[in-house]
This record gives structure tokens, C-alpha cells and sequence, in this order.
């Protein structure tokens, strides 16, 4: 079959997103001249367009409540010979078959993507000894991709780099970051929270790690949503002249340039260290060892990327029992 557009179907979150656009990149290595359509989400289309891989992205929120034939309607507009449901999401499924797109492609192990799609992949996610990204990789065989990518090569693959708008100088102005060429100081982001998504650290440990930082060289960037900016207020006051508070002050498109001018970020396995890892910053994730959650899975892609993993997965009402002064080192 003579493919010249394929549908990368991912509607979830910021972290799934970022270790799926590798497979955008192992597609253009393939098949140079087909076109990639990204359909995702309201909340990750800043993610998405920052992949020099990615064609077009496609708004799934812009059509979720409407017609079952306008959705239809929207995915045969594209007249796409693939799509590929990394994330099968029933709805989509239902509506890829009726569009009558050619090749569906998807793991075969739901009920859903048997009866909704005529190219199955069979293989486990959590048992498998491989990392996300290599296993959405796996979702290529049907169309003769079969190569087996190493992480640091897949980390070269997602064509990621920060948008040119917002500029830098509008997203440091936003923070009040006070530029000082005569001094050199490190930029160093925390990212405490995780909306749910990844086993934490806790604040009390972000804290001890600040307390452990030269004030005299560098600068501390706590970043999360307002919502959780709000959640930290009630539970934690951050000490500490050289510490500043960003939580709901920037878009997402303005917090990926902003990390792109910092050295560091420490967070769990959460989006803002995918997008750190991705744009070559150092990258600091702090996993549990319990799986499917563990880093063989999860870790950050990038020339920079560190894991520390705790001694055991915490029991609830704790965090990730990782010393400090382990970060610190690696952050030095």
C-alpha cells in the first residue's frame, strides 16, 4: 500500500505525548514523504507542535462533543491510509472505522481494538522490559518498521525543540528573572507536584534540597499549575531569598521556552521533565522502583536525563525515599 498519511491517535497526558513523538520520528526516518497528523488534546497541543516531525496537529476536544458524523466527517477529511491508536480510546476507535481508514492499527489486547481495527500488535506494556517509547514503537511493525531502537536513540527522534513565540526575553520578563551578564548563576526548576500522575517526592524534601544550594549561585523556580500552586500554599511556605514561585504564571507554550533557559529540573515522572529531558537541560526524574510505574518504563529521553530511584515504593501518606544529597550531586 502506497501510504502518504498516517493519524497518531495519543489523547492523553503530557508525559504519554512526549514519548510517543520518537514514533513520529522513526516514521519520517521510514517513510520520508508521508504525512504525520497528530490528534490529541487542547492540553498538549504546545507538546505536540514543538516536533519538527509532526505535519498537523488535530484538536480531539473540538469534536468530542459533536455529531458521531462530524466526527466522522472531521477524521475523513484527511484521508489518511493509517492511524495508529497508541492510546486507544474507544471513541476514536468506533469513529477511525467508520471513516473507513484503511490500515487501524493498535495492540491487540482489548476487546475494543479487536472488533475496531484489522491490524493488531500483540505484546504487554506492563510486564515488558522495555521502555514506553520503545513499545509504541512496536505499533510499527504492520506497516514493515520493525528496527529495534535504543533509548538514546529514540531521545534524538522526537524532533522536540522550544517554540520561537513566546520569545525568551517576553517568558523571563513574565518570571522577573533579572538577566545579569557580569554573574553567572544556575537556573535550577522544581517541580513539586504531579496532578496524580507519578509517585512524589514531597515537600519537605524539595526543601531540604533548596536548603542545601548555594543561594550565592543560582536561582530557584518552583513551577506547577495555579491550582497547584494553591495546594502548596496551604502546606508549605518556601524559605529562601533565591527562591521564586512561577506556579500559574506561565502557558504551557511559555513554560517550555522558559525551561529551555534553565540548567536544571527536578520533578517525579511528570510532563515538565519529559520536556526538560527532550530539550537537553539536565534532567533530574525521581521514580519509585515499583512497576509499571519504575523507570525501566518511565524515564526521561535526552542527552542529560538522570533517574534516581527510591529504596522501595512508599505506602501511602508518604513520599519517595530519596536523600537530597543525591540530587544535589548530580545537579553539581
Amino acid at each position: 500500500m502506497n501510504i502518504n498519511r498516517i493519524i497518531i491517535s495519543r489523547t492523553d497526558s503530557i508525559g504519554d505525548v512526549m514519548l510517543t513523538l520518537p514514533m513520529c520520528g522513526v516514521l519520517k526516518k521510514h517513510l520520508p514523504a508521508c504525512e504525520i497528523i497528530f490528534l490529541g488534546r487542547t492540553y498538549t497541543k504546545a507538546v505536540i507542535e514543538c516536533s519538527s516531525f509532526v505535519d498537523h496537529f488535530e484538536n480531539w476536544d473540538e469534536w468530542n462533543d459533536t455529531s458521531p458524523q462530524n466526527q466522522i466527517d472531521q477524521l475523513t477529511k484527511w484521508k489518511a491510509d493509517v492511524i495508529i491508536h497508541v492510546f486507544p480510546r474507544k471513541e476514536i476507535l468506533w469513529v477511525a472505522k467508520r471513516a473507513r481508514i484503511t490500515w487501524r492499527i493498535a495492540t491487540g489486547r482489548r476487546l475494543q481494538t479487536i472488533t475496531k481495527c484489522n491490524k493488531l500488535v500483540f505484546f504487554t506494556r506492563k510486564n515488558s522490559q522495555l521502555h514506553e517509547a520503545q513499545l509504541n514503537i512496536k505499533l510499527l511493525s504492520p506497516l514493515g518498521i520493525k528496527d529495534t531502537y535504543a533509548t538514546t536513540e529514540l531521545a534524538d527522534l522526537s524532533g522536540f525543540s522550544a517554540p520561537t513565540a513566546p520569545t525568551e526575553q517576553y517568558v523571563l520578563a513574565k518570571a522577573n528573572v533579572q538577566i545579569d551578564n557580569s554573574t553567572v548563576r544556575q537556573r535550577i526548576v522544581l517541580h513539586p507536584l504531579s496532578q496524580g500522575s507519578a509517585v512524589e517526592w514531597g515537600l519537605k524534601n524539595f526543601q531540604q534540597l533548596i536548603d542545601l544550594l548555594d543561594p550565592n549561585e543560582c536561582d530557584v523556580f518552583i513551577t506547577g499549575t495555579k491550582a497547584e500552586g494553591e495546594r502548596i500554599k496551604q502546606k508549605h511556605t518556601w524559605s529562601g531569598n533565591h527562591v521564586h514561585v512561577l506556579c500559574g504564571v506561565f502557558n504551557l507554550e511559555e513554560l517550555i521556552v522558559f525551561i529551555s533557559t534553565c540548567d536544571v529540573l527536578v520533578a517525579a515522572s511528570t510532563g515538565p521533565l519529559h520536556i526538560a529531558a527532550a530539550l537537553g537541560i539536565r534532567a533530574i526524574g525521581l521514580y519509585s522502583p515499583k512497576r509499571p510505574i519504575h523507570s525501566g518504563r518511565w524515564a526521561p529521553l535526552g542527552v542529560d536525563a538522570h533517574v534516581l530511584v527510591s529504596d522501595k515504593h512508599p505506602v501511602k501518606g508518604e513520599y519517595l525515599d530519596i536523600d537530597p544529597d543525591k540530587v544535589l550531586n548530580l545537579i553539581d
